[in-house]
C-alpha cells in the first residue's frame, strides 16, 4: 500500500475520459475480485460441507456398529447365561440322582484289625512227639486267644510243645518291647550302664535299669539304643539268635529278620520296639533258653519219632559269656512280674517267675508277647506266649496265659526234685488238648 500511494503521488492527471475508463476497469476489476472471492467462498464452503457430511455419515456408521456389537454381545450374554443356567438346572436335576445311585454303593467302613483275636490255636497241629501234660496245660492256658504257646526245657534245648506249631515256626512278627532284653545286655556288656545307673530320660525322670525293664520304659531304651549305635545294637542281637533259625532242622521253620542298616524309624525305635526286625516265638524261645541256663544258646530241637527220642542229643550253637550280666539283668524280668508290666503272671515268691513283656502293632494286627522262665520242682522251664488280633490283645494278657501255663504243671507235679516222674509222650496221634 505505501509503494502505490507512493506512486499515485508521482503519476501526472489525465483526462476525464481515461479517467472515466480507469474508473471503469477499476470497478471491473474489482467486480472479478469479489466474484472470485465468492466463488472461492462457496467452494470452501462446499468443501466443509461435504467433510461435515461425511464426519457425520462416519459417525452414524460408528454408532450404528456399536450398537450392533452390543447387541451381538448382548444376544451371546443372553445365550450363555441360558447355556449355564440348562446345564445348572440340568446339574440340579441330576444330583438327587447321582447321591441316589451312590447311596447303596458305599463301602463299609475297614476294620483297624484284620487277625481275629480269638480262634481254635490247635488246628493244624501235629501231636507227634509233644508231651502231652505239657501241652494240655499250655492249651488250656491259652484258652480261646489266637496265639501260640512254646514251652522249651532250657537245660537241653528240647521242645516240648508247640501250641500253633505253624506260627511258632514261621509266623514272625515285630518283637515289641521283648527286644529290650538284648538291648539291655549289649548295654552291660559294653560297660553303658549297670543295674544301679540312674539314666535321665528326655521326660525328665530318672529310672535304674531295674525299673525301666519292670516298667519297660521307651524313652530309657531309646536313649540306650541311639548310645550304642546300629553296629553293636546288632552285633548283640545277632549273638543272641535273632536273625537266624533257632531250631535244628526243624521242618517249616523259617527265621527272622535283623535289618542290614537302621530302619526309617531310627534306632531308638528298634531298640525301644523293635521297629525293622522280627522274630518268630521259637526264636525268643531260644533266646530265653539261653538267658534261663546261664548263657548255652542250643540249637532248639523237636524230635518226632521214636528214634528221634531216643537218640535225642543236645546240640549247643554257642555259648555266650553272659554270666557276669545276668544278675543285673534279672531284677528288672522279676520287677515285670511283680509290680510292672506282667503283673497279671500273678508273682508268687515261692516260684518267681522272669520275664519281660511286649505290646505293639504290625501288619494291621495287634501284638501281645511274653517271653519267660521259672523253676518248677527244681526244674527250668521256659515258656513264650504269643498273641494276635485286636480288642484286648497286649503282653499283660500274654504274662497272664504264661502264668496260667506254669501253676497248672506245677500242679500236676509233673517234676520232682528236677527230674520228670512221668516218661515223655512218645508217638501220639490221638486228640489231645482242645481249648
Amino acid at each position: 500500500m505505501g509503494l502505490i500511494f507512493c506512486l499515485e503521488a508521482q503519476t501526472p492527471k489525465a483526462s476525464s475520459g481515461a479517467a472515466a475508463q480507469t474508473k471503469s476497469s477499476a470497478a471491473q476489476s474489482a467486480k472479478a475480485a469479489n466474484q472470485a472471492s465468492s466463488q472461492k467462498a462457496a467452494q470452501g464452503a462446499q468443501s466443509k460441507g461435504k467433510s461435515a457430511a461425511q464426519a457425520k455419515s462416519s459417525a452414524a456408521k460408528n454408532t450404528k456398529s456399536s450398537k450392533q456389537t452390543a447387541s451381538s454381545r448382548a444376544a451371546q450374554s443372553k445365550t450363555t447365561g441360558t447355556n449355564k443356567s440348562a446345564v445348572a438346572a440340568s446339574a440340579a436335576t441330576k444330583a438327587p440322582a447321582r447321591a441316589l445311585a451312590k447311596a447303596p454303593a458305599r463301602k463299609p467302613r475297614a476294620r483297624r484289625w484284620t487277625e481275629p483275636t480269638f480262634a481254635d490255636s490247635t488246628i493244624g497241629d501235629r501231636l507227634d512227639g509233644e508231651d502231652l501234660t505239657v501241652r494240655r496245660a499250655a492249651v488250656q492256658a491259652l484258652g480261646r486267644y489266637n496265639g501260640s504257646v512254646v514251652v522249651v526245657d532250657p537245660d537241653t534245648g528240647r521242645i516240648l510243645s508247640m501250641v500253633n506249631q505253624k506260627a511258632a515256626l514261621s509266623a514272625a512278627f515285630q518283637p515289641c518291647s521283648t527286644v529290650k532284653i538284648p538291648v539291655a545286655m549289649a548295654a552291660l556288656a559294653e560297660g553303658l550302664i549297670d543295674r544301679s545307673t540312674v539314666v535321665r530320660v528326655a521326660s525328665g525322670r530318672r529310672l535304674t535299669l531295674t525299673e525301666a525293664l519292670a516298667r519297660s520304659d521307651n524313652p530309657y531304651f531309646a536313649s540306650l539304643g541311639e548310645k550304642l549305635g546300629f553296629e553293636r545294637l546288632s552285633y548283640y542281637a545277632r549273638l543272641m539268635g535273632l536273625g537266624e533259625k533257632a531250631g535244628w532242622r526243624i521242618e517249616g521253620e523259617q527265621p527272622g529278620t535283623l535289618p542290614e542298616a537302621p530302619p526309617p524309624e531310627g534306632v531308638g525305635m528298634m531298640s525301644s520296639f523293635g521297629s525293622g526286625v522280627t522274630v518268630t516265638p521259637l526264636q525268643l524261645a531260644s533266646m530265653l533258653v539261653a538267658l534261663a541256663n546261664g548263657g548255652t544258646l542250643y540249637y532248639l530241637q523237636y524230635p518226632r519219632t521214636n528214634e528221634e527220642l531216643r537218640d535225642f542229643t543236645p546240640r549247643v550253637k554257642r555259648f555266650l559269656n553272659i554270666e557276669p550280666w545276668l544278675q543285673e539283668l534279672e531284677p528288672g524280668m522279676l520287677g515285670a512280674v511283680e509290680f510292672g508290666t506282667a503283673r497279671r503272671a500273678n508273682f508268687d515268691p515261692d516260684a518267681p517267675i522272669y520275664g519281660k513283656t511286649g505290646t505293639c502293632s504290625d501288619r494291621r494286627t495287634h501284638l501281645g508277647w511274653f517271653g519267660s522262665y521259672a523253676e518248677i520242682g527244681g526244674k527250668k522251664l521256659v515258656v513264650v506266649v504269643l498273641l494276635t488280633g485286636g480288642a484286648g490283645v497286649g503282653g499283660s494278657v500274654a504274662a497272664e496265659i504264661a502264668g496260667n501255663t506254669y501253676r497248672l504243671l506245677s500242679q500236676e507235679q509233673i517234676f520232682t526234685g528236677g527230674e520228670r516222674v512221668a516218661e515223655f509222650s512218645m508217638v501220639s496221634t490221638g486228640a489231645c488238648c482242645t481249648p
